[in-house]
């Protein structure tokens, strides 16, 4: 295994070795730039990533859950990744969970040596029940957090489908998984914080992973999300427009549809498509898997769309 001081993410460039010396207004187009080359890095690893999805999906369809894993920065974001997939795919909680080690105080403050527990990591998978239908991707910059690659190992060993997220090449995490994304964004502008261009290469796998999954799952309708919680005055609004966008119906018509299905925005699609009662979509969008697609089927409003 290579040292920690071998890794990409823990070089030096010298290019910043003097950035304390320059102007705000330089040092923040320093970092924009290097922010820049993220999204190419990603490219590279987008075959590996839509494997990785692929078989997540597959999982999901047949009943699985996907699982987050993580340290510090990585858990946090894996924490942020899970808990936003609710409120715009309509999930339940336990479909995509994110696990952090040191637990729920460790998404506001550093929990010393949580991430080199190895033994947390692997009993985190157990305490959650993994098994052959779930997913588990592990993140971790360096691709060698104990904890982490612990947890993957677990849960391969448990015959889940495993991914692991790194900024490196060739590590132990990658070793222990399925799939290993690698995206290379080399040093970072302040010496080792990860938190920087590793962590938004993170970001923008993590993005592609739950959103992706969930349109492969029927979760949304072309880019629409038909599966948005309509749980405040905005997300009212957003449902509404989304019922008149697909549908084609004034705004009128869509809202008294929309209050018709509870706020269901499936339910309220069908019920104008289909010149349905709320309890007949409902049990149309039940006999079709809950696929807007598919239920509506040679009436899919999208042609010409």
């Amino acid at each position: 295994m290579k040292s920690l001081a071998a890794l990409a993410t823990e070089q030096s460039d010298p290019r910043y070795s003097r950035i304390d010396t320059l102007p705000t207004e330089e040092i923040a187009r320093l970092m924009n730039e290097a922010d820049a080359a993220v999204p190419a890095a990603v490219a590279t690893a987008v075959p590996v990533i839509s494997a990785a999805v692929d078989g997540i999906a597959a999982r999901i369809t047949a009943g699985g859950r996907l699982l987050y894993v993580g340290a510090g920065t990585s858990g946090r974001l894996a924490v942020l990744d899970a808990s936003e997939c609710p409120p715009t795919f309509g999930t339940d909680p336990d479909l995509v969970q994110g696990i952090i080690a040191g637990g729920e105080p460790a998404l506001t403050r550093s929990v010393e040596g949580a991430e080199d527990d190895a033994e947390a990591g692997a009993e985190a998978i157990r305490a959650k029940g993994v098994g052959p239908g779930d997913s588990v991707v592990g993140i971790s910059a360096s691709g060698r957090a104990p904890y982490v690659v612990a947890a993957v190992a677990e849960a391969r060993r448990r015959g889940a489908l495993t991914v692991a997220l790194a900024c490196n090449t060739g590590t132990p995490l990658g070793a222990e998984a399925d799939h290993a994304v690698e995206v290379i964004v080399g040093p970072e502008i302040v010496t080792g914080s990860t938190r920087l261009k590793a962590g938004t290469a993170q970001k923008l796998v993590l993005n592609m992973i739950s959103t992706i999954t969930m349109i492969r799952c029927g979760r949304t309708y072309g880019n629409r999300m038909i599966e948005v919680s309509a749980s405040n005055s905005k997300l009212v609004d957003r449902a509404v427009r989304i019922v008149a966008e697909v549908t084609g119906a004034e705004i009128s018509v869509a809202r008294e549809a929309l209050e018709g299905a509870d706020h269901d925005v499936k339910t309220a699609v069908v019920m104008i498509q289909c010149g349905f009662s709320a309890g007949q979509a409902r049990a149309l969008l039940a006999d079709r898997g809950g696929r807007l697609d598919t239920a509506l089927g040679a009436d899919d409003s999208r042609e010409g769309d």
